[in-house]
């Protein structure tokens, strides 16, 4: 049997026809399996009319919506490979990974018109793209593009003939670039597969249920849930963009019964909750990742009683890394748990070494669902997977009961005196600060240390002094460990999936550190 991701949405489709698969909450739009999977096939027969061969890429610049999903599993029918770009980028970022893919069509709406009028100008100089198709309405269309619906209605919804299967590429997912250019991850549909069988097996997801993506499709961790959710019988209930008072009146109007949200969006979400108004009686538990979960934002959730689960992945894992089970999340608050299904995880030292409990080393991973390397950066490839092993550059400890807590990045450590300091300890106790709303710590440079700790922050009290946020932290850290000074700002710099750009802030507060 040919694994193909699009044919999941035929066998859903076979299955589970007239339930429910998506809701896109800017136009009020509901598409049953059946009439996805239609859509779909309408897609895929399309890009055939037009000439498209399997392996070719096809881009995507959208806000999430049906789009998306049609564009993903029509395309994977007939051995498109999706690249699904970060609309927050400019155009000479957008050309970078437009040129590097070979993509030579793209499919966006009209959020982009300008960019995408910039890039066409640019000739075969900026892309490679040869068929530019617009999604919205057609008084909004650039001449040179064909209509998204036009192209649907042209086309027949008989299945198309599969055109890529098992290790056949899928898409490429560029990295955030937070420190250069972004490398293109490749995932095949056996290793998406088996991301979101891992996903299914591994965290408590049901058939029915009811998924909020608010999230962009154009990162791992919307697109790992969407595909788990539609291949496990469920409903994805889109957001075009994250707001956080509409996220709390989905919950009730669309009887929400799971979601991911990575830690910043839970903070945003807390200032405009209202208990009196906001029903969450379905909703199970709360998936954040992206970054460590200060335990303090776990304890206002379980407050709430909101459960949430913190999970531990990566694009070059296809999503899956590690995951706290449900009746150890608030017992284990603060740790990303175990392995998940399919999946091996180890925390290594400097040779290789299983670390002893509590000591601190590289996460390192090994699965089916690993990427099958970088696009055209063969030698990034062996740096990143040696031996089978995905080295992440991620910090983690274990305890003696083999629960894995994640500190930081390798890179973002600081070593001041010969010590190992990772921010997200400290940003963890701050975040505990009733007048604290975020906040981020970066070394910088010593004389007398080598490194200190600096803690940006952004207040919730306006009045909140520098000295309120250094003695907070007295007692709690080790003197070592203590900021030494604090700059206070009015947002943290961050990348669409709420992961700190602590290059900028390095960039923004170079030092020398306070002694």
């Amino acid at each position: 049997m040919q694994n193909n991701l699009g044919l999941f949405i035929a066998k859903r489709a076979s299955i589970s026809g007239n339930m429910e698969a998506l809701v896109d909450v800017s136009s009020g739009r509901r598409l049953n399996y059946l009439e996805l999977n239609a859509r779909c096939n309408r897609l895929a027969n399309g890009l055939l009319g037009g000439g498209l061969a399997s392996g070719d890429r096809i881009a995507t610049l959208l806000m999430n919506g049906p789009e998306c999903v049609e564009t993903f599993f029509g395309a994977a029918k007939v051995g498109g490979v999706l690249v699904a770009l970060n609309w927050r980028l400019v155009a000479d970022e957008l050309s970078f990974i437009l040129t590097d893919s070979g993509a030579d069509t793209l499919v966006f709406d009209s959020a982009f018109n300008d960019v995408v009028v910039d890039l066409q100008a640019r000739g075969a100089k900026g892309t490679n793209v040869r068929t530019w198709i617009h999604v919205g309405e057609a008084a909004d269309r650039p001449d040179f593009a064909v209509g998204y619906e036009d192209l649907l209605e042209r086309a027949g919804d008989a299945e198309p003939e599969i055109g890529a299967s098992d290790d056949d590429l899928l898409f490429i997912m560029y990295t955030s670039g937070t420190t250069g250019l972004p490398k293109g991850v490749m995932h095949s549909h056996n290793t998406t597969m088996w991301a979101s069988l891992t996903a299914l097996i591994t965290a408590d997801v049901r058939w029915g249920d009811r998924y909020l993506l608010c999230l962009p499709l154009f990162h791992v961790g919307a697109l790992n849930p969407l595909v788990s959710i539609l291949h496990g019988g469920g409903t994805a209930v889109i957001m075009a963009q994250f707001d956080p008072t509409k996220v709390w009146e989905l919950y009730g109007e669309e009887k929400i019964t799971a979601t991911l949200a990575v830690p910043a969006m839970l903070n945003f979400m807390l200032q405009t909750y209202d208990s009196e108004v906001h029903d969450t009686s379905t909703l199970r538990w709360v998936m954040s990742g992206a970054a460590p979960v200060p335990v303090p934002l776990i304890e206002k959730y379980a407050a709430m009683g909101i459960e949430i689960h913190q999970v531990y992945g990566l694009t070059e894992c296809g999503g899956p890394g590690c995951l706290i089970s449900p009746d150890e999340a608030l017992t284990r608050a603060g740790s990303t748990g175990k392995a998940m299904f399919h999946t091996e995880v180890r925390v290594v030292d400097p040779e290789g070494n299983d670390i002893a409990p509590d000591a601190t080393g590289e996460v390192i991973i090994r699965a089916p669902h690993l990427m099958l390397g970088y696009w055209n950066r063969p030698d990034a490839t062996a740096e990143t997977i040696v031996d089978g092993w995905l080295h992440t550059g991620d910090v983690a400890s274990v305890d003696t009961d083999g629960f894995v807590y994640i500190q930081d990045r390798i890179k973002d450590m600081i070593i001041s005196g010969g010590e190992n300091v990772y921010p997200a300890e400290i940003e963890n106790v701050l975040a505990g600060h009733d007048g604290i709303s975020e906040v981020a710590v970066i070394g910088q440079p010593s004389e007398k240390w080598g490194e200190s700790p600096l803690a940006v922050v952004v207040k919730s009290d306006d009045s909140l002094p520098p000295e309120s946020v250094l003695d907070f932290c007295k007692g709690k850290l080790a003197p070592f460990k203590q900021p030494k000074q604090v700059e206070f700002v009015d947002a943290i710099p961050r990348n669409p999936t709420g992961k700190i750009l602590k290059r900028v802030l390095r960039e923004r507060f170079p030092g020398p550190a306070a002694e």
